[in-house]
């Protein structure tokens, strides 16, 4: 878009403002149609969500096209032309940024940004029998699911090892929307050697 924005700067064509404005309102009402299709399934999906988002900006690209084929029609201003397709195509980067943020952590296993590890380990560790929680890692499956893997110490009277599992898992789920979580339990006496990381229960 830059490019052809950049050529038409120099090397101005002729435009018929009447044309654009029928093209443009055409594909404006297919656009919407299209968005309120895919609105209810991008909540689930972030290619859905994208291909929505994608839609948004040409139903918006439509309506600046549309408003510049009026002014070239009725005002004869030529470089609304240029200056608008200069918009859109800023536009389109800065939601692709916000896409690749997105894509870019759960491709690298980042941590959501709405779960914090530090309040996770809080509330892990406020279960009875708990006494320590370490190796934890919190990650993207996709954009509404989570996964976290870790270990915990559990005291080593404390012999209902099932319960405690059930209690913690539980609770990741309910407070955190963790639904996939691998968890190693421990004993005080059997835990991971804090050099090595090898646990003697594995």
């Amino acid at each position: 878009l830059v490019y052809e924005t950049v050529h038409r700067v120099f090397d101005p064509q002729p435009l018929l403002g009447v044309w654009i404005m029928i093209a443009s309102t055409v594909a404006l009402i297919v656009d919407l149609a299209t968005a309120w299709f895919l609105w209810a399934l991008s909540k689930g999906s972030l290619n859905v969500k994208a291909a929505f988002l994608h839609n948004l900006t040409d139903a918006a690209s439509s309506v600046a096209v549309l408003a510049g084929g009026a002014a070239i029609t009725w005002l004869d201003w030529y470089w609304v032309d240029p200056a608008i397709t200069l918009m859109i195509a800023g536009y389109i980067l800065w939601m692709s940024v916000g896409m690749l943020k997105t894509t870019s952590r759960i491709i690298m296993q980042g941590v959501p940004p709405h779960i914090s590890a530090g309040e996770v380990i809080t509330a892990m560790l406020a279960v009875s029998g708990v006494q320590t929680v370490h190796h934890l890692h919190i990650w993207e499956l996709d954009e509404a699911h989570c996964a976290l893997e870790a270990h915990v110490v559990i005291d080593g009277e404390h012999g209902d090892c099932p319960a405690i599992l059930k209690t913690i898992k539980q609770l990741l789920h309910d407070r955190f929307e963790i639904a996939h979580a691998t968890i190693e339990m421990e004993t005080e006496a059997e835990q991971c050697d804090p050099e090595t990381g090898i646990c003697s229960t594995h």
